[in-house]
């Protein structure tokens, strides 16, 4: 390997990816923008390859350039875990774990594994994250996290990350209790009217969602609320006559205890795969391996 590549050329390439813009970059890496640029022009120099191509709408990453920004990525992950357990070891020796996990992960399984987790491996320093499915991924493929639990993205959101999958998972659209819907027989197109909670660009189920009311013939809702919230979306539904596109995980419990109802619609369209996202060929810790049994333990008795 060419010597002249430091830490600093790959973790200006990932910032640039990651952020989308130059400038958003040189906020995250507090550099100017001709440092920033300098480093880059270092790096494709070394490299003999442009890495990513700028107009007026943003960056895009040249062949190249995604071939070495997947390495680089996994590079740097790796370092940050070597910091990280010498730091743990020189604490006392507690392994760091740290899971980001998506909404219906969250709601759903997570609590069963983490208590069945921490009654195994109590020394572990576990660290919990949920958020949205492209936070949550840029988080692991920068190496801040050791694993994602949640559906898979489009094949654009999952590149560079191996996924391994739990359990299948839909959407459901939910009303509150003593809203019209409820009981009746319900076609896609009575969904006009209403106020509806909606999935935001870049969360993992809004593509299938967006399938689904296509397929229907249901354009953009007179309505419509992009949020990613379950706890704003709980809330609300009960102070508004709303509905609420969300992943059946997401409301299980409140399926089940009669706070919500899942309206009677045809929803198989949306169903997808939910599993573990980790970088490829990363090594797994004791802690990781023993969390990863813990999930699919939950998962076979869910």
């Amino acid at each position: 390997m060419d010597r002249r590549i430091k830490i600093r050329h790959m973790e200006a390439l990932a910032a640039i990816a990651r952020q989308g813009s130059l400038k958003a970059a040189c906020a995250e890496l507090h550099l100017s923008q001709p440092a920033l640029s300098k480093t880059l022009k270092e790096l494709e120099d070394i490299l003999g390859a442009t890495l990513m191509e700028r107009d007026r709408s943003g960056i895009r990453m040249t062949p190249e350039g995604e071939v070495f920004l997947e390495f680089a990525g996994q590079s740097l992950a790796a370092l940050r875990r070597g910091f990280d357990g010498v730091k743990a070891l020189r604490q006392g020796g507690a392994e760091v774990l740290r899971v980001g996990s998506l909404p219906s992960v969250a709601a759903r399984l997570m609590p069963e594994a983490v208590a069945r987790f921490r009654d195994l491996s109590p020394d572990t320093r576990l660290h919990l994250r949920d958020g949205a499915h492209g936070a949550l991924t840029g988080e692991l493929r920068a190496g801040r996290l050791d694993m994602v639990i949640g559906r898979m993205g489009t094949a654009e959101m999952m590149t560079g990350l191996s996924f391994t999958q739990l359990y299948e998972e839909r959407v459901v659209c939910v009303a509150s209790p003593g809203h019209p819907l409820i009981g009746q027989t319900t076609a896609p197109q009575d969904l006009r009217g209403w106020a509806m909670l909606y999935p935001p660009e870049g969360a993992a189920i809004r593509p299938l969602i967006d399938r689904w009311c296509m397929a229907h013939g249901l354009g953009a809702f007179a309505d419509q609320i992009e949020c990613v919230s379950g706890a704003f979306g709980r809330n609300y539904m009960r102070v508004a006559q709303a509905l609420w596109f969300i992943s059946e995980g997401v409301v299980a419990q409140d399926l089940a205890d009669g706070r919500l109802f899942a309206l009677p619609l045809d929803l198989s369209l949306t169903a997808g795969p939910v599993g573990l996202m980790t970088l490829p060929d990363s090594a797994r810790s004791r802690s990781a391996q023993l969390f990863i049994r813990t999930l699919q333990d939950a998962t076979s008795r869910n």
